[in-house]
């Protein structure tokens, strides 16, 4: 198969999004661009379609999908609200939509099993991309999980999905790079006797100090065996094919003659800078000289996927602050880190 590339520019996008929906409408799966990573998109309520994603991707059926809608009157189609988090639900919506905020709710019975994995529960966003969000206001909900192969460096530009799926899908609608550069934060908003609760089921952009302005914040623990209740819940997600290590402190990584090491740090400089360590084979910086956590959510999936294509035996990751969009990063450190431990 030949995978057309269309640029979604300032003067025709709109064609762009057109020719998106007529596959969309045909059964088939086209990549499109939003605020976080890029997308592989397919009707929602198309179960042929959806199985498509899944092959693909090569992504187990088990791991759910984010259904992603044009227009917030749109939510109806797809999830059932129930009444005592309405008000709960309108808040989020108000501040964070159009966002890289994903809600998880009731399902809609209109949406195939096959979406959310058999849960009674879907995930839903709504894009603050143009690109994403017409396609979805145009066609109807589509089911997007990251346009990648399961498991693997999400793409946050169109020629990263050329690298991970060129040949595979039909249309890759370039938007130009992610602004976020981090998948959603998934949240499940909830009803307690003590309150709304909002179960933070997978950080991302939107931090877990903004939304405890709304209400009161639970991290879900992912332990090994648990049941996924979203998207991005399994243990070993978002990984280079080259192991990786999180170094803190220096007496933690011993290089061994004759192997080649990338190094991943935050600042590039600094008394908890790695770059002295070693002879480093290759180095990627997060946020050359300034240290900001916004500039390194964004740099992320681009500094790991080119370290992955440096030939090395090990990438070795600097921790950065777990605070804000940190949260984020270094829950995709670890997971990347985990896909190559020992089980």
């Amino acid at each position: 198969m030949d995978t057309k590339l269309l640029v979604a520019d300032f003067e025709d996008w709109r064609d762009a999004v057109a020719e998106a929906v007529t596959l969309l409408e045909a059964g088939e799966v086209v990549a499109l661009p939003t605020e976080t990573v890029y997308g592989l998109a397919a009707c929602a309520f198309n179960p042929e379609a959806v199985a498509k994603v899944f092959e693909v991707k090569e992504r187990p059926t088990f791991d759910p999908l984010i259904v992603h809608i044009g227009r917030e009157s749109d939510l109806e189609k797809v999830a059932l609200v129930p009444e005592e988090i309405k008000a709960l639900v309108a808040q989020l919506i108000e501040h964070h939509w159009p966002g890289a905020l994903t809600l998880v709710l009731p399902k809609h019975p209109d949406v195939p099993d096959l979406v959310t994995s058999g849960l009674d529960t879907v995930a839903v966003r709504l894009s603050a991309h143009e690109v994403m969000r017409e396609v979805a206001k145009v066609h109807g909900p589509i089911a997007a999980p990251s346009a990648n192969r399961f498991g693997r460096i999400s793409p946050t530009s169109a020629q990263a999905v050329m690298e991970e799926l060129g040949g595979r899908i039909p249309l890759i609608i370039d938007g130009g790079a992610c602004r976020d550069g981090l998948e959603s934060t998934i949240i499940a908003p909830t009803m307690t006797e003590k309150g709304p609760v909002l179960r933070l089921l997978r950080p991302g952009p939107v931090s877990k100090e903004e939304l405890r302005l709304i209400a009161k914040v639970e991290k879900v623990r992912n332990k090994p065996g648990a049941a996924i209740e979203a998207p991005g819940q399994i243990a070993s997600h978002y990984a280079p094919a080259t192991p990786l290590m999180i170094v803190e402190k220096p007496g933690q990584f011993v290089p061994e003659e004759g192997k080649k090491y990338g190094l991943l740090t935050y600042r590039g400089s600094g008394g908890a800078c790695l770059i002295n360590l070693t002879d480093w084979t290759a180095t990627q910086t997060l946020s050359p000289g300034k240290g900001k956590l916004s500039e390194a959510a964004v740099r992320f999936f681009y500094c790991l996927r080119e370290l992955d294509a440096a030939g090395l035996d090990l990438i070795v990751a600097e921790p950065v602050a777990n605070t804000g969009v940190g949260v984020a990063i270094m829950d995709r450190l670890k997971r990347a880190a985990a896909a190559h431990r020992p089980a």
